[in-house]
């Protein structure tokens, strides 16, 4: 039961120290598994081994039955830490908005765009705020909300108001 207790707790080491290093550790993983390995997956499957491990083994009896039932729950621990890692170091993708990310949203008018003529919008898209040029086939006065319909130019698009004062 000792050494399931031990490897539980070199476990939870190195979970917190996962937490306080941060990402220098996953870079001595980073050959490994394209991605999939990471220290709070190690740290995962380490505790669940560990401690499922010395459970099994209390309630069994069975040296056998615990190192199976710690394999068990350290696999399924690491698959969902490496699983939740992945997911909270994404960035939800490259991070590069593009113009044509903004058709179909919803910005807010800046400067007022003037019949046949360009003022300026704001969208925010992914987290990104930005400023474009706009025309409309209306003229539209400022704080109006807007709906994206084209991208013109990679500075510039069309849109529509969606409310008129």
């Amino acid at each position: 039961m000792t050494v399931f207790l031990v490897v539980g707790g070199i476990g939870v080491v190195l979970l917190l120290v996962a937490l306080v290093v941060g990402d220098v550790l996953d870079g001595a993983f980073e050959g490994l598994s394209a991605g999939f390995f990471s220290t709070e997956a190690l740290a995962g499957f380490l505790g669940a081994l560990g401690f499922g491990g010395a459970i099994a083994l209390a309630v069994t009896g069975s040296t056998t039955a615990a190192v199976v039932i710690g394999l068990v729950l350290g696999v399924l621990l690491g698959w969902l830490a490496a699983r939740a890692s992945r997911f909270l170091h994404d960035d939800g993708g490259t991070g590069t908005v593009r113009t044509s990310d903004m058709v179909e949203k919803i910005g807010s008018v800046v400067s007022a765009i003037p019949e046949g003529g360009f003022g300026v919008v704001s969208i925010s898209v992914g987290g990104h705020i930005t400023r474009l040029n706009a025309r409309s086939s209306v003229p539209v006065p400022p704080g109006t909300q807007v709906s994206v319909t084209q991208v013109i130019s990679p500075t510039a698009v069309q849109v529509e108001p969606l409310f008129l004062p």
